[in-house]
């Protein structure tokens, strides 16, 4: 293995521990979300709006702390679309937990969503990392991240 390797692997690794960590805070705001809209509205409702606030909280963690670029409008407009791919493994997985399984809607939307994370993680990676720069491995040791080079675009900065 040579050095290089040992560091993306290193920085792929860091970035998974921080895609988990901001997994974490964005499903307890969905959760949360979640269980306050639950009283006002059907649960299938309140899980889509609960699903939509988190997913905008999601983006912004996603890219100044798990992927450490920077938001545009480009990313912004795509994150959703990527997101289809959860929303419909975690709707597919609610319904069925709560509907055929008989599991109680309060909890459903947990088990659902643990099983999208994967596909969550590499639809994410996919539209906020830019590819064929190096900068896949996340953080600073990935080659070519300096400022001034292909990667700077993956400093933190407003939406833009």
């Amino acid at each position: 293995m040579t050095a290089g390797s040992g560091a993306t692997r290193r920085g792929r690794l860091a970035q998974i521990f921080r895609f988990a960590l901001v997994g974490g805070v964005n499903t307890g705001t969905f959760f949360g979300c979640y269980l306050l809209l639950h009283p006002w509205m059907p649960y299938f409702a309140a899980y889509s709006l609960a699903f939509v606030l988190s997913m905008v909280g999601s983006f912004f963690l996603n890219t100044y702390f798990t992927y450490r670029t920077r938001p545009t409008w480009k990313k912004f407009a795509l994150f959703p679309l990527t997101n289809v791919t959860n929303y419909l493994v975690q709707s597919v997985g609610l319904y069925a937990l709560v509907s055929w399984a008989g599991m109680d809607d309060r909890i459903a939307p947990l088990v659902a969503a643990v099983v999208a994370i994967p596909f969550t993680y590499l639809i994410s990676r996919r539209i906020l990392v830019p590819r064929g720069t190096g900068a896949d491995a996340g953080g600073p040791d990935a080659p070519d991240s300096g400022p001034g080079s292909e990667t700077d675009e993956r400093r933190p900065s407003r939406l833009a």
